[in-house]
């Protein structure tokens, strides 16, 4: 069984978040989602309400397999520890996929026990409209023993950032909002 391992920020999920899931929905045996505080961003909304969020795109999505599950308990500052407690859940015997938007590939040689996990899961890069997946830091990431595919699939020109400092709609689903609105959220 493959499992792809997808956690984000979510700050706030936005339609391209849902995309990617359901892509790999459509593309691995089981898809583990999840929402994570990243050690790289400053103030972020407080995780539980980025994984009600969460929860709510992936009920939206319209999976006819069922594969898609929030698997918050997953979550961690860090990937390795993440990987792990996927183990235990599902076993060592798994094919594991860690999912990563193109705009974390320079980042990724800066993570914790980098090699450890490179060394345990693939790695599947999705591309971002404006991040640039360059060569130099995909062979900094294969000499750290990464296995590295490029997703045929190209994320949606939006971002929770651009949601958050401008407001815009557009790049969330009607849930997403009516969750944000609820909570009082990014006011």
């Amino acid at each position: 069984m493959n499992i792809a391992l997808f956690g984000t920020s979510a700050d706030p999920p936005t339609a391209g978040h849902q995309k990617i899931i359901k892509w790999l929905s459509q593309h691995y045996d089981w898809v583990a989602v999840w929402a994570a505080d990243n050690p790289f961003k400053e103030q972020q909304t407080p995780l539980p309400h980025r994984a009600a969020m969460l929860n709510l795109l992936i009920t939206d999505i319209q999976a006819p397999l069922g594969n898609i599950s929030l698997e918050q308990e997953l979550s961690s500052w860090r990937t390795l520890e993440t990987l792990e407690k996927a183990k235990l859940r599902w076993g060592d015997y798994m094919e594991y996929t860690l999912v990563i938007g193109s705009d974390l590939v320079n980042q990724l040689p800066r993570w914790y026990h980098v090699e450890d996990l490179l060394k345990q899961v693939q790695l599947l890069v999705i591309p971002r409209p404006g991040y640039v997946i360059d060569n130099i830091s995909l062979e900094r990431i294969r000499e750290l023993g990464g296995q590295i595919a490029i997703a045929s699939l190209t994320g949606l020109d939006v971002s929770s950032t651009a949601f958050r400092q401008q407001k815009d709609h557009q790049t969330l689903t009607p849930p997403v909002i009516d969750y944000i609105y609820r909570e009082k959220l990014y006011v």
